[in-house]
């Protein structure tokens, strides 16, 4: 008889299950290797597993070789987008399918070393609910992209009062518990590692050297990184509208007081302010910076439109290895 009165497992009593959740867009130069070292680091920890790869519609030959290394392999789970939905989108849906004690997020282009993944877990042994991955080195990368990193990290430490750790990215081992908080989380313009800072629990980091790509090119050009940018700051903070309202009222005062010493140069002086260029560039200034915080809150409200029309966060093509 069943007992539907059953006490759920605790996070220590879950059998030794470990998620790992690959996103992918046009990795079929790297696929096969990621496979294999990955699976060589679970087969020495001893640990079951399940490698969830999310395709995000990519257009070469990757979602060909996923499926066969799921035929070959039943804890290779492959989840396919009908179409790109983002980076972020393919790593919620990974984690929406994991069923593990521990869920490691990590791209799959190798830049993450697996081979720190036993290091994660340690901490989390520890009592730990989230280990994130702290870039020590950043190997081939440009000057320009860490330096942007760098600057993008310590404004959002600046503009909000969520405690992201710096110099991390998406690489870390989250346990249960903060995978099924974060399942909750319903929002469209995801920001993963911000989630992750937000839900809180008990977190760590481990160092680590992020290695140059093995294969493919980068997904993240200039302008998607500074779209990612965008969707972190704006989902987590309000200071761009009050910067808004803060630099208006600046802006007023100084022009009250321009007034007045126009007034006062009329009254008691013969002069006269005189030049139609300066009265053109005040006019243009003026415009420039209403059209800048239009556009501010025009993010913000392009975020409620988003939201209110309850979408799906992805459409699902395929599935492999993965029960309905």
């Amino acid at each position: 008889m069943l007992n539907f009165l059953a006490k759920p497992l605790e996070l220590n009593e879950m059998p030794e299950l470990l998620s790992i959740v690959l996103p992918v867009l046009n990795e079929e130069s790297i696929i096969q290797d990621a496979y294999e070292r990955l699976k060589k680091v679970v087969t020495e920890l001893g640990w079951s597993y399940e490698f969830i790869f999310v395709d995000d519609g990519s257009t070469d030959n990757s979602l060909s070789i996923l499926e066969g290394l799921a035929r070959k392999d039943a804890q290779v789970k492959c989840i396919s987008f009908s179409r790109n939905f983002g980076h972020q989108i393919a790593i919620t849906a990974g984690c929406d399918h994991c069923s593990g004690k521990y869920a490691v997020i990590m791209d799959s282009d190798l830049q993450d070393p697996p081979e720190l993944i036993p290091a994660l877990i340690a901490k989390a042994e520890e009592g730990f609910d989230v280990v994130y991955a702290v870039r020590r080195k950043r190997h081939a990368e440009t000057w320009f992209k860490k330096t942007t990193a760098s600057l993008f990290y310590r404004t959002f430490a600046l503009f909000t009062n969520i405690q992201m750790p710096l110099d991390t990215g998406d690489f870390r081992l989250i346990n249960r518990k903060v995978l099924l908080t974060l399942r909750s989380l319903k929002e469209k313009n995801r920001f993963m590692r911000g989630l992750v800072s937000w839900v809180g629990f008990k977190q760590t980091g481990v160092l680590y050297d992020r290695e140059s790509r093995k294969a493919g090119r980068t997904k993240y050009h200039f302008l998607k990184m500074m779209n990612f940018s965008v969707d972190g700051l704006v989902s987590f903070s309000t200071v761009p509208l009050k910067l808004a309202s803060f630099f208006g009222l600046i802006i007023s005062v100084l022009s009250f007081f321009l007034a007045l010493y126009c007034i006062g140069l009329k009254l008691f002086t013969n002069q006269l302010v005189q030049g139609w260029l300066s009265l053109l560039v005040s006019v243009l200034f003026i415009g420039g910076v209403q059209l800048i915080f239009l556009g501010i809150i025009g993010e913000y409200l392009g975020r409620i439109y988003d939201e209110v029309k309850q979408r799906p966060l992805y459409v699902v093509n395929k599935k492999a290895n993965i029960d309905a």
